[in-house]
């Protein structure tokens, strides 16, 4: 195997890993409700033994980049720290550009206001309808999500991976 291929399949299990830990144990609850919030579909978030919050399209905005800040740098840790134990040089242009992408492209997916890009992507490709399942134990939107998260984190992880080289001093 040479060492792109190793590069991109590492960069590819840490990139993932991170992520599902920063999308549901490391996002606050607050992020998790409000970051879809806007002025015409307002999000009221009582906080626990708190005060009760109503959040409109700033806020939402603001808690979807929060998470997407918490996110981005969750994978940028695990990416380094991994890289380093399995003794892989990653160019920090390309480790820049990876965390761009997938940074970028998660709060793209995540901001989801009424008619967001995912639903709007659903509708277009015939999938509307899975969107919008929630029942059976399933839950549409999740899964488009999740997958819209992979397919780019796989982008990420070849762009992480150019310029990698193995350090075979060890």
């Amino acid at each position: 195997m040479n060492h792109r291929a190793t590069a991109f399949a590492a960069a590819y299990a840490l990139l993932r890993s991170a992520a599902d830990y920063a999308d549901h144990w490391g996002q606050s609850d607050f992020d998790a409700q409000a970051k879809a919030a806007t002025d015409d579909a307002p999000v009221t978030y009582t906080y626990e033994n708190g005060p009760t919050v109503t959040v409109g399209t700033r806020g939402g905005r603001r808690a979807c980049a929060h998470h997407v800040i918490q996110y981005t740098a969750t994978q940028g840790l695990v990416l380094l720290a991994g890289a380093r134990v399995l003794r892989i040089r990653l160019h920090p242009a390309a480790v820049a550009a990876a965390l761009a992408v997938s940074g970028l492209t998660h709060y793209a997916a995540d901001r989801r206001v009424p008619q967001g890009l995912l639903h709007r992507l659903a509708k277009a490709s015939g999938k509307e309808r899975f969107f919008k399942l929630a029942d059976y134990g399933m839950n549409g939107a999740y899964c488009l999500d999740q997958s819209w998260h992979h397919t780019w984190e796989t982008l990420a992880a070849a762009v992480v991976s150019c310029g990698a080289r193995l350090d075979a001093t060890h």
